[in-house]
């Protein structure tokens, strides 16, 4: 059985039940799994020296949606609100192959890799052109990340009073099969799982009330979560009262779409009732602070919801709204958002950093994952903190979150080493670049 000592950090972050911190610490690794975190701990299989850096969980990333890595910063839905935005990004969207979706899936999860995230769930909710859900659950296991791929859903075009355009809606009966099939055939709920899929149908302004509670039958059938984006900005709400009468989470609670079970994206606009909704029911959320700046959406009210006792998760979101794949600049962003809406006592470094790895742990049900602790499965980031980013520091766990490095020097995912001295170790990431680069000059 294979073991790695993860040696002589100068801190080791291990977001235990007491949040404990140990200088000069180390891990130990066997099989996938940590044996032991503690000092001084015997040298058996292969040394990583971790002198001058800070050991933390991997990050989690409980929003994201891969295949836009292949349209950042396009012109036209660069300076829109979210329906302009989406109006501008479906034309193109629709032109989309299985290649598109594989190529900036690795992208995509390349570059979260190097941000520390060895957790990444994913919302695919469009499949032109063949496109299926195995092409971006093909790219997970090349880079080697741990995998929560979501299988979306868009059913209602323009000509029945939807946003996407009619090429990208697919017909219901055919969404609930191809959600038996994905679960069924990829869907792993064991301890350690690399795969575990989701339903997500879009969203309330782009699929029926009777897929979103199908959907939430179907999953509470075969055992898998439900995900969906809800109370984006004031449009969504504005849809939400004038097509259904209610605010979005009213909608969720009458079609089955809260419980512990459920995770919302964004959640920026839910008001002190639907906050105490998703307290008493454990339903969870994927705030994606950059992504909601970059689109105006306002500043979700993650402060209020942890206080609640709500489940809380850091999301990329989508490159083509983002524009960008760093996990770690997202706690940074949750920690500036929350105290510019509440005050410089708003959230702490280390809170912010808890978001980002336990809390997203929590948000997605792996309690084997988002912590240090023996059984836990080894997903493990190592961040040099002694370069220029961090110079000067007095406090290496805080510099993570205020200041920086934003990329990891190594990332473990059950134990094997998918970064190393900065380096994506598991694909040819340039000659990935450059493909992306190809297909995005044929789409413009």
């Amino acid at each position: 059985m294979s073991e790695i000592l993860i040696r002589n950090a100068d801190v080791v972050v291990t977001m235990d039940g007491a949040r404990s911190e140990i200088s000069r610490g180390d891990v130990l690794v066997r099989g996938g799994v940590i044996a032991a975190v503690g000092q001084g701990l015997e040298r058996k299989g292969r040394v990583v020296e971790a002198a001058g850096c800070v050991v933390t969980p991997g990050l989690v990333n409980t929003h994201h949606h891969l295949y836009q890595t292949l349209t950042r910063a396009v012109p036209g839905g660069q300076d829109a609100l979210l329906f302009g935005w989406l109006k501008t990004l479906y034309p193109i969207w629709a032109k989309f192959g299985p290649e598109e979706m594989f190529v900036s899936a690795q992208v995509g999860l390349a570059e979260l890799a190097l941000s520390g995230c060895t957790l990444t769930s994913d919302h695919l909710y469009l499949f032109p052109n063949g496109s299926r859900l195995d092409d971006t659950i093909a790219a997970a296991r090349e880079v080697g990340l741990r995998f929560h791929p979501t299988r979306g859903a868009m059913s209602i075009g323009e000509s029945a009073g939807g946003l996407p355009p009619d090429s990208l809606v697919e017909r219901e009966a055919a969404i609930l099969e191809d959600c038996i099939r994905v679960v069924d055939t990829h869907h792993d709920a064991g301890e350690g799982a690399m795969v575990r899929v989701g339903l997500a149908p879009c969203s309330p302004f782009s699929v029926s009330r009777d897929l979103m509670r199908e959907a939430a039958v179907l999953a509470r059938d075969k055992g898998v979560m439900l995900h969906t984006h809800l109370a984006e900005n004031d449009e969504d709400i504005a849809y939400s009262l004038a097509k259904f009468g209610c605010r979005p989470g009213q909608y969720a609670e009458d079609l089955g779409w809260t419980g512990a079970d459920v995770w919302h994206a964004h959640c920026v606009k839910l008001d002190a009732g639907e906050i105490d909704l998703f307290a008493r029911s454990g339903t969870g959320v994927a705030h994606c602070p950059c992504s909601n700046c970059r689109l105006g959406s306002g500043i979700a009210p993650v402060r209020a919801l942890r206080d609640a006792g709500v489940k809380v998760g850091l999301g990329v979101d989508g490159s083509a709204s983002n524009d960008a794949g760093n996990l770690v600049q997202e706690a940074r962003q949750a920690l500036l958002l929350q105290r510019v809406a509440r005050g410089a006592d708003a959230m702490s470094a280390r809170e912010a950093l808890e978001v980002a790895t336990l809390g997203g742990a929590q948000v997605l049900r792996r309690p084997d994952c988002g912590s240090l602790e023996v059984g836990k499965r080894a997903d493990i980031a190592i961040w040099d903190v002694s370069g220029v980013e961090a110079a000067g520091s007095w406090d290496p766990v805080a510099s993570l979150i205020l200041c920086g490095p934003t990329r990891v020097r190594d990332l473990f995912v059950e134990g094997r080493a998918v970064v190393q001295g900065g380096v994506v170790t598991t694909i040819d990431l340039p000659k990935v670049i450059a493909r992306q680069n190809q297909l995005a000059r044929a789409l413009l």
